[in-house]
């Protein structure tokens, strides 16, 4: 018999949060989440999210061991802008039994219809910086530390629970060349003359706090039209400035300002967190806090590509390639081999064609899951 227990306390909370991790600790591939990261995401009082959405989590017990989790998000901002009626399922994790699965969805479905809502999709975050997407393919790559890491079987399970097909996410692993071609150096001096822009060369933390208020007006211009996303508000943007800068090495951010001193495109990358965060299994005490300050200086061979946005008026004039020339530029330095994107949605053309004059792979693919409740 499966029994489902709503989270309700701080020790609920932390089995919620930590299921993720416990469950995969033996699979190489799956990279944790941060254990303190995910009880504040969940938490009202830390996570500014709640000013605009609800958040209902859940646990199954089978035989009094738990063996499964799911979350639930109500995001009343995204559900007005996008005219929608949705509930977002998140954390969703399950042993291969359909039993506990269904349970669980049955919940999520059950709430949403309860408020009102007519559709269940994910997995989907608070915004576009939380997780997303539920891997179905390249499951022998190694996760990278902002995605979300499932067992193959979870494919099998939302087909046979009714959800089909909203959006894919695809991710590429990139082949680092030995030297920049002397054409990239060319055509990025061109892109810089004719736009007026310069690179803004980040050499410290402290100097980093004095731009981090506009690489995040970037990163909500460029969010404003991707799948189900919202303006992160002033709150959230500290929020995650504080998750930010624990994790960033200067060395591979890049910055392009107009005549203005206006940003106008961002390139953020990190050395992979990866092995830090297993080790630790995604928990900052005792050592892992020094794990994961140390991890973006401890030169890996991968480089995790986060974040890369342009503003609307600078679109379509190769600024994403002045941005990847120069951060590459550190990644051939340190001795990298290989570059890690992130997900883009399968029909975002103008940011896969950025990889084009590159060598790559498409490794990895992740779901959002749709279901009419």
């Amino acid at each position: 018999m499966i029994t489902i227990k709503e989270v309700k306390t701080r020790k609920d909370l932390r089995t919620f949060a930590g299921f993720n991790e416990k469950m995969y600790r033996d699979v190489p591939q799956a990279m944790p989440d941060l254990l303190s990261d995910e009880m504040a995401n969940f938490n009202p009082k830390k996570n500014p999210a709640f000013e605009y959405a609800e958040s209902r989590q859940w646990l199954a017990y089978k035989d009094g061991e738990c063996v499964g989790r799911i979350g639930a998000i109500i995001s009343h901002k995204a559900n007005a802008k996008w005219d929608r009626k949705r509930i977002r399922f998140t954390r969703v994790d399950f042993i291969d039994d359909y039993e506990v699965s269904e349970a669980l969805f049955k919940t999520v479905e059950n709430w949403g219809r309860e408020k009102g809502l007519k559709a269940a999709h994910g997995p989907m975050g608070f915004c576009d910086l939380d997780q997303e997407g539920m891997l179905i393919e390249g499951f022998e790559y190694d996760g990278i530390f902002i995605t979300i890491n499932n067992a193959p079987y979870y494919k099998e399970h939302m087909e046979r629970l009714g959800y089909v097909k909203s959006v894919d996410w695809i991710e590429n692993r990139i082949d680092i060349p030995d030297e920049i071609p002397p054409i990239f150096d060319k055509m990025c001096e061109r892109v810089l003359k004719d736009n007026k822009l310069k690179i803004v060369k980040v050499k410290n933390r402290l100097q980093l706090r004095k731009y981090i208020k506009y690489i995040f007006d970037v990163v909500n211009d460029t969010a404003k039209i991707l799948y189900g996303e919202v303006d992160l508000s002033e709150a959230q943007i500290k929020k995650y400035v504080h998750q930010f800068i624990l994790v960033v090495n200067v060395r591979f951010i890049s910055l392009l300002v107009n005549e203005k001193d206006e940003m106008v495109a961002i390139g953020v990358t990190v050395p992979s967190m990866g092995k830090a965060s297993k080790k630790s299994h995604g928990r900052l005490f005792p050592f892992g806090w020094a794990r994961l300050l140390y991890a973006p200086y401890s030169k890996p061979d991968t480089l995790e590509l986060y974040l890369v946005g342009v503003r609307d008026q600078y679109k379509k004039k190769g600024l994403p390639l002045v941005l990847i020339t120069e951060i590459l530029k550190a990644a051939i330095e340190d001795g990298m081999k290989y570059a890690e994107t992130g997900p883009m949605l399968e029909d975002n053309i103008k940011v896969q064609s950025m990889w084009k004059r590159f060598n790559k792979i498409q490794h990895r693919r992740r779901r959002c899951w749709i279901k009419e409740i």
